[in-house]
């Protein structure tokens, strides 16, 4: 007897088989080049929370809420130009799969 979960997954991929999004593996070096590509870019979230962090605390300390509040658009703006980086080269790499 099935669960609801592989009923689910089987139902979803008979549903991309019949759009033509069969999903296809990866091989080893493409899992290895995604891997490096978010390690990348946890390591430079890593290092603009830290510059985050810092810059922050001056702006706290000069008690200017425009200040803090610019800073943290500016963070969250780059947060989310990392995070896309990271995602449009995961989408390539796995697109260099579909065309072989």
């Amino acid at each position: 007897m099935k669960t609801a979960y592989e009923i689910a997954m089987e139902k979803l991929r008979r549903r991309d088989a019949e759009r033509g999004e069969a999903g296809t593996s990866l091989d080893d070096r493409q899992k290895e080049e995604i891997a490096g590509i978010r390690r990348v870019a946890q390591a430079r979230l890593a290092e603009r929370e830290i510059l985050h962090q810092g810059e922050l605390r001056k702006a706290r300390a000069t008690r200017d809420p425009e200040a803090v509040t610019s800073l943290e658009e500016g963070y969250r703006r780059d947060r989310a130009r990392i995070e896309e980086e990271m995602e449009s080269k995961i989408r390539a790499v796995r697109e260099r799969r579909g065309r072989r």
